[in-house]
């Protein structure tokens, strides 16, 4: 039995916590990132999809849903979901916040995977950007900044949270809200506010402070197929 299964409790990782739960699992166990990836993505798109299926996300006029991508592996989940949704009949596009020549790793994989499948994609900022914002989207997705994220966001970043912020829209943040600081809750000058978000493996560390309350919505955990001796590893350790 995982130390997961012992307790009732919630599991709340650190912010190392949740690095290594990725490094073990790729280094120790050889599951390459990118399917780490996949199956949080595949899994967060399944979300998605069954909870907002009642806002006509099929309509082809103009996008729906639009996900707006940062550089890290974050953005790189937000592609990858722009995929999935797609395979569903969704009409999304893809607000590009980080050139996708300045992507690398598995971000930069399915990134390209997009561009093949001829996703909408726009720089933000752009014309397209803000007119696809105008065009009333059901959904906004948040895939920009990770755990990784602390401090303040920078331009052009914090012009595109602020636009998020400021429509009627259904925003759905991926493993944590852009500009909240997972470690600690705090939330920058910038920080997305999200009625739902869609966390890996477990709670952040910083999810349970009151400062983060206004921020996160309703929260979800999801699995990435890590084995759960490698979260069993983790919680071993304290940091």
């Amino acid at each position: 039995m995982s130390q997961a299964d012992e307790t009732n409790d919630p599991i709340v990782l650190s912010r190392a916590q949740s690095r290594r739960v990725d490094q073990i699992a790729i280094e120790d166990f050889g599951i390459p990132g990118i399917v780490l990836m996949e199956n949080a993505a595949r899994n967060a798109s399944d979300i998605i999809f069954e909870r907002y299926r009642e806002f006509s996300l099929h309509a082809t006029n103009s996008p729906r849903v639009l996900i707006a991508c940062g550089g890290g592996n974050n953005g790189g989940d937000g592609y990858a979901i722009a995929r999935h949704l797609h395979n569903r009949g969704v009409a999304v596009a893809l607000l590009a916040a980080v050139p996708g020549s300045k992507l690398t790793g598995d971000a930069r994989i399915n990134f390209d995977i997009a561009l093949r499948m001829n996703l909408p994609i726009a720089p933000w900022p752009s014309e397209q950007c803000h007119a696809w914002f105008d065009n009333g989207p059901a959904i906004m997705v948040d895939a920009l900044l990770g755990t990784g994220f602390s401090g303040e966001v920078r331009a052009p970043m914090d012009g595109l949270i602020d636009r998020m912020n400021a429509i009627d829209v259904n925003r759905i943040a991926i493993d944590v809200p852009s500009g909240l600081d997972c470690e600690t809750g705090r939330p920058s000058d910038a920080t997305v506010r999200a009625d739902l978000t869609i966390t890996f493996v477990a709670l952040k560390s910083g999810f349970v402070q009151p400062a983060a309350k206004p921020y996160l919505g309703d929260v979800k955990v999801v699995d990435i197929g890590a084995p759960p001796e490698v979260l069993d590893r983790v919680l071993s350790k304290p940091g």
